[in-house]
């Protein structure tokens, strides 16, 4: 029988406690020690089956039977690594409780065939990021994850490394042929694949913008902030570039690990001070001095 890691964590927290049982609720029982019970069952039911209509078990019938127990055991793993990666990210305040079971369902129905470690950290934090904040992820996130391969996820966090907060989260890509963009790996192709898979907006002519601003705004890139000074008291824009993120782009960036660019923070601020909308210049030294 194969050990469950869950049963090997000692105590644990009230919200990790609830998660593992909303689940178990959910899917079944999949975390309770007799799991091995469950197996023996469906193996007399089996014999029982095979008995009552005399069916002669061959080597195909067994090999299939070893394939569903070995195929079925791999899934198991995979639910219960992912469930273990879960539980250190759950919050004091977090509400598992509150979790639609359908959305659980759905979740470990997509999650289960997941064997690689960076795919099942990010699995891992949405289950956790569901259970803190229930509705944080639809079922069509989740959905598009599952079709997602572990390079189309790379492509995606790396992208991320451009985002910068404007409100929301955005993505700063103001030419697909600039060098600060092709050196990581973002360009025309990149984007158009990620647009395809239904994770960005992309717009390569006429691009978008963030319209109706106040005189002043502070935007962030990895929490390093910018105050923006526009000319006229209201009704101002801002250049945002080509690139959108669209509702599942948006739940799954935070939870993507990306990093910051190299040189791009520089790279938008002489941007936005050429246009003379930087309200505070840096000194050499970084620190702000009034523009």
């Amino acid at each position: 029988m194969m050990d469950n890691p869950l049963a090997k964590l000692g105590d644990l927290t009230k919200p990790a406690t609830v998660l593992i049982e909303k689940i178990s609720d959910a899917v079944g029982g999949l975390f309770k020690p007799y799991q091995v019970v469950r197996v023996a069952k469906a193996e007399a039911e089996a014999d029982r089956i095979r008995a009552e209509s005399q069916i002669q078990v061959t080597d195909l019938h067994r090999r299939a039977m070893h394939r569903f127990l070995e195929e079925e055991a791999k899934r198991q793993l995979n639910i219960e690594d992912i469930t273990q990666k879960a539980l250190p990210l759950l919050e004091e305040k977090s509400t598992p409780q509150n979790v639609e079971n359908d959305w659980i369902t759905n979740f470990f129905d997509k999650c289960r065939i997941v064997s690689d470690d960076d795919m099942q950290q990010l699995w891992s934090k949405i289950l956790a990021g569901e259970a803190n904040r229930p509705g944080a992820f639809s079922k069509r996130t989740v959905n598009l994850l599952a079709d997602l391969d572990k390079g189309d996820a790379d492509l995606f966090t790396r992208l991320c490394g451009f985002a910068w907060q404007v409100g929301n989260i955005v993505p700063l890509v103001f030419d697909t042929q600039g060098d600060v963009y092709n050196r990581h790996g973002i360009n025309f192709d990149l984007l158009g694949h990620l647009e395809s898979l239904g994770l960005i907006q992309f717009n390569n002519i006429a691009g978008f913008q963030r319209v109706k601003l106040p005189n002043n705004i502070t935007v962030f890139y990895y929490g390093r902030p910018v105050e923006l000074r526009f000319p006229k008291d209201a009704d101002n824009a801002l250049d945002l570039g080509k690139v959108l993120l669209t509702r599942a782009g948006h739940e799954l960036a935070p939870v993507c690990r990306s990093t910051p660019a190299d040189g791009f923070f520089e790279y938008v601020y002489d941007r936005w001070a050429g246009q003379s909308i930087v309200a505070k210049k840096e000194t050499e030294e970084g620190a702000p001095t009034d523009g």
